[in-house]
C-alpha cells in the first residue's frame, strides 16, 4: 500500500488539492460559536390561565397533567411549578433520547387530559436548551430630548407589532422578546352598589362577556346555485361596543355594562422594568438564536436590520434602538485567541522540526502538513455537523501537534534510510514501514506481545531491509 501510495505521487497531490479546496469553501460554511450547543434534554410544559390563583392551578392542571406525564418513556424527573395565571411542568430526560420522538409523547400525553377550565390556553410545549439563551440585548428609547414627550413602557405594543417581526425576520434568529413594558388592556372598574341594586353578580359580567365575546357560525344558506356563509360576528372591536354589552333584560328595561361598571383602555401592571445607563426607563429587546446558527453572521445581519429600522419606523415614531450588549464579541475574541494560538504553535513546531531534522528540505514536507490537516479538519467538522468554536479548535490544535510529532518520526527515520545508501523511493518506503505501527497508536505503545525485529540479507549499502513480528517467550510459570 505505501509503494502504491509513493509511486502514485501526482495522484496524491491531486486528491489533496481537491481536499484543500474543499476545506476552504467549508470554513465559510461551517457555524461559529462559543461553546457547542449541549444536547437538549430538558422539555418544559406552559399552560396559561389568566386571573387563577395557584390553589386553582394546581387542582385543575397540575395534577391533571402530571397523571398523564409520568407515564412518558424515559422520563428521570418531573417537577411542577403554579404561579398566579400560569401553570409549568418541568421534564428532565436522559442524554442521547431522540428529543423529536420525546417531544410527540410529550404532546400524545397532554392530549389526553379531559378538559380544562374555561378561559385556559392550550399547553405549550418548550424545549429548553443552552442555545434558548439571549446572546444579544438592544434598548430602545427615545430620541435626545424626547421630542414627542413618549411614555416608552406604553410603547411595548408597538415593538411587539411592528419592530419584532422584523428581527425575528433575521436569518438564524430563532425568538425576539420584549421586556420592560406593560401591555394594552381594556380595564373594568365595578361599581358593587350598583350591581346590588340591580340584583347582579360578577359571575354574571363574567358569563355575559364569554357568552358575547365570539364569533359564531350561522351555517350555511343555498339559494339557487349560490351557497352562502353565515356567521355572527360577536367580539368586541372598541370600548363603546363593551359599554353597550347586555347584562340582563328586566322587562322593556335593559342593563348595560355601562350602568355597572366604567371601562377604560389602560395597560396592565407593570411586571418587568428596564433602564439605561443614565437611570431613564426604556424597552429592553433580547434576540434568541436558532441551534446550530452561526452568531457572526447573525450579529452582521442584525446590524444592518438595525440601522434600517432606526431610519424608518423607529425614527418616525420618535425611538432608537441602541446595542447593549452581546455575547458575540466574547465568541471573536475567543476564537481570534486560539487562531493566534494555533499559528505560535505551528511557528514554534517548525522550529523544533529544523532543530532536530537539520535539513529545510525535509523541514518543508514537513511543515507543509500543518495546514493540509487543519484545512482537512474543518472538512470534517462541516460533514459531521459539528460547529467551529473554542473547543473544536483546541481539538485541531491537538491534532496538529500530533501530526509534527508523526512527521518528526517519520521523516528522520526516512533520513536516517538515506545515510545507510538506500534510493530516495526505497528510503521513503521503509522508513515508513518501520514506524508506521507508532504512528498508526499514537501515544501507545505496541500490542505486548509483538516485537519488531530487522534484519537484512546483506550488510552492503542499498540491501533491502525485513521487518517481521517477533513473539516474547511465554513466562516462567507457564513453562
Amino acid at each position: 500500500m505505501f509503494a502504491a501510495i509513493i509511486r502514485h505521487g501526482i495522484l496524491v497531490s491531486v486528491v489533496t488539492l481537491i481536499i484543500l479546496i474543499l476545506g476552504i469553501a467549508a470554513i465559510w460554511r461551517i457555524p461559529v460559536q462559543m461553546i457547542p450547543d449541549l444536547e437538549t434534554r430538558v422539555v418544559g410544559v406552559e399552560t396559561q390561565w389568566p386571573g387563577a390563583t395557584p390553589q386553582d392551578i394546581e387542582k385543575d392542571i397540575l395534577i391533571e397533567q402530571e397523571e398523564y406525564l409520568r407515564n412518558v418513556p424515559n422520563l428521570q424527573r418531573m417537577e411542577s411549578t403554579a404561579n398566579s395565571g400560569s401553570a409549568e411542568v418541568e421534564l428532565e430526560f436522559p442524554f442521547g433520547v431522540d428529543l423529536t420522538e420525546t417531544l410527540i409523547r410529550v404532546n400524545n400525553a397532554l392530549s389526553q387530559v379531559p378538559s380544562y377550565p374555561t378561559n385556559v390556553d392550550q399547553p405549550r410545549i418548550v424545549a429548553n436548551s443552552f442555545s434558548a439563551n439571549a446572546f444579544m440585548y438592544y434598548n430602545v428609547a427615545p430620541r435626545e430630548g424626547n421630542p414627542r414627550q413618549l411614555d416608552m413602557p406604553a410603547m411595548r405594543d408597538y415593538l411587539e407589532d411592528n419592530v419584532r417581526p422584523r428581527m425575528e425576520s433575521v436569518d438564524g434568529v430563532s425568538e425576539v422578546t420584549v421586556s420592560g413594558g406593560a401591555e394594552r388592556q381594556v380595564q373594568l372598574l365595578i361599581d358593587p352598589q350598583a350591581l346590588v341594586a340591580r340584583d347582579l353578580s360578577i359571575s354574571d359580567v363574567q358569563q355575559a362577556l364569554r357568552a358575547h365575546n365570539q364569533d359564531v357560525s350561522g351555517g350555511s344558506l343555498e339559494s339557487g346555485k349560490r351557497r352562502y356563509l353565515l356567521r355572527t360576528v360577536g367580539r368586541f372591536n372598541d370600548v363603546a361596543s363593551l359599554e353597550s354589552l347586555i347584562l340582563a333584560r328586566r322587562g322593556d328595561a335593559l342593563v348595560r355594562l355601562s350602568d355597572v361598571a366604567k371601562v377604560q383602555q389602560s395597560y396592565a401592571e407593570l411586571t418587568s422594568r428596564a433602564y439605561n445607563a443614565s437611570g431613564e426607563p426604556v424597552l429592553s429587546v433580547q434576540v434568541r438564536r436558532e441551534a446550530g446558527a452561526n452568531v457572526i453572521d447573525i450579529k452582521r445581519a442584525m446590524r444592518e436590520e438595525v440601522n434600517a429600522l432606526n431610519e424608518g419606523l423607529l425614527h418616525a415614531q420618535g425611538m432608537q434602538m441602541t446595542l447593549s450588549s452581546d455575547d458575540v464579541r466574547y465568541v471573536e475574541a475567543s476564537i481570534a485567541n486560539v487562531w493566534v494560538n494555533l499559528g505560535l504553535g505551528a511557528l514554534f513546531a517548525t522550529l523544533v522540526m529544523f532543530a532536530f531534522l537539520r535539513s529545510g528540505r525535509a523541514t518543508l514536507a514537513g511543515v507543509i502538513g500543518i495546514p493540509i490537516c487543519t484545512i482537512a479538519a474543518f472538512l470534517g467538522l462541516l460533514l459531521a455537523g459539528r460547529t467551529l468554536n473554542v473547543i473544536s479548535l483546541a481539538g485541531v490544535a491537538f491534532a496538529i501537534g500530533m501530526t509534527i510529532d508523526n512527521t518528526i518520526v517519520v521523516l528522520e527515520n526516512i533520513e536516517s534510510q538515506r545515510r545507510k545508501g538506500l534510493s530516495r523511493f526505497d528510503a521513503a518506503l521503509e522508513g515508513v514501514r518501520q514506524v508506521w505501527p507508532a504512528v498508526y497508536w499514537p501515544r501507545r505503545s505496541p500490542p505486548s506481545w509483538f516485537l519488531y525485529r530487522s534484519s537484512s540479507s546483506s550488510k552492503k549499502p542499498g540491501s533491502s531491509i525485513r521487518i517481521s513480528p517477533w513473539r516474547f517467550p511465554p513466562p516462567f510459570w507457564s513453562r
